[in-house]
C-alpha cells in the first residue's frame, strides 16, 4: 500500500546546526517477549527513553489490535508507536504494512526533529508477507534536507532482492547530497543484500567493526539481521544493546549508532 501520511504539528526548532544524530533501531515484536510469552511494551518504553536517541526506527509495531487490547490490562489506548513516543519524541510517523480483522502493524519513526513529509512505500512482492519502506523527510538544523527510511524486508531471499531494488530506486529519487539514514530489520542473514547496499551506502557496524552486527535472537545474538546504513554521513559510534533489560524485551537486540552528518 502506497500512502502519504500527514505529519504531526512541527516541534519547536533550534537554529543551532546539528551534525551528530543518535539513532536507535528496534524490531518491537508487537510489544511481546520472545515466543510472545509476556506483554512488555511499558518496560520497552522506559528502555527506549533511556537511550535518549534523536531518531527511533521501529519495526513490527501495532497501530491497533482489538483482541490484544481486551486480553492485556496494560495495552495502551493509543497506537503503540504513539505510546512509545510519549513526550520525548514529539514527532512520529507510521507506515501500516499488514492489516487483519483485529488490527494492523507496520513500521514507525519517532523523531525529535520536525517530520516534514512521510510516505509508506509498499514493497510486498506477493502473497501474505506484507512489507514496507517508511520514508520521512526531516527538518534538521543546518541541513536543507535529511531523510530517514525505516525498513522491514521479507523472509524469502527472492523477495529481499526485489525489495532492495525498490529501496535503491527510492534512493535515486532523493537529492544526491542530502544525508540519508536507513535502518531496520533486513532479515539478511546471508548478507546478500548487504553486498549490494554497501556499494553505495556505509553500514554503521560494517564501517566500525568490519561486519554487520549480530542481533538475533536477542539473548544470544547469532544472526546479522538488523542494520543502520548511511549516505552522506559516517558512523562515529555503534553498539548492540544485547544486555539486560534489552535481552528480555524483544526477539531482536536493538542497534544504536551516532551518525555524523
Amino acid at each position: 500500500m502506497n500512502s502519504t501520511l500527514s505529519a504531526p504539528h512541527p516541534a519547536a526548532d533550534s537554529r543551532t546546526a546539528v551534525h551528530r544524530l543518535n539513532v536507535l533501531t528496534l524490531n518491537v515484536h508487537k510489544g511481546f517477549t520472545f515466543f510472545n510469552r509476556r506483554f512488555i511494551l511499558p518496560e520497552l518504553r522506559e528502555a527506549v527513553r533511556a537511550t535518549g536517541a534523536d531518531l527511533v526506527f521501529l519495526q513490527e509495531v501495532h497501530g491497533s489490535h482489538a483482541q490484544h487490547a481486551l486480553r492485556h490490562p496494560g495495552w495502551p489506548a493509543s497506537p503503540q508507536y504513539e505510546f512509545l513516543a510519549d513526550s520525548m519524541w514529539p514527532q512520529f510517523a507510521y507506515g501500516r504494512n499488514a492489516v487483519y480483522p483485529h488490527g494492523d502493524h507496520g513500521n514507525a519513526l519517532l523523531s525529535k526533529f520536525p517530520i516534514l513529509r512521510s510516505q509508506n512505500l509498499d514493497v510486498t512482492v506477493h502473497g501474505t508477507e506484507e512489507r514496507g519502506l517508511l520514508h520521512c523527510q526531516l527538518q534538521v538544523p543546518g541541513h536543507d534536507e535529511v531523510h530517514a527510511i525505516c525498513v522491514h524486508l521479507g523472509l524469502r531471499e527472492a523477495h529481499r532482492q526485489s525489495q532492495v531494488k525498490l529501496l535503491l530506486a527510492l534512493l535515486e529519487r532523493l537529492p544526491a547530497k542530502a544525508p540519508v539514514i536507513i535502518a531496520g530489520d533486513f532479515n539478511d542473514w546471508r548478507l546478500k543484500a548487504d553486498a549490494v547496499l554497501s556499494q553505495s551506502l556505509v553500514e554503521a557496524f560494517g564501517e566500525r567493526f568490519g561486519a554487520p552486527a549480530r542481533t538475533f535472537p536477542a539473548r544470544l545474538p547469532l544472526l546479522r539481521l538488523d542494520r543502520i546504513y548511511v549516505r552522506n554521513g559516517m558512523p562515529a559510534k555503534a553498539r548492540v544493546l544485547s544486555n539486560y533489560p534489552w535481552s528480555h524485551l524483544s526477539d531482536h537486540a536493538p542497534l544504536a549508532a551516532e551518525i555524523s552528518v
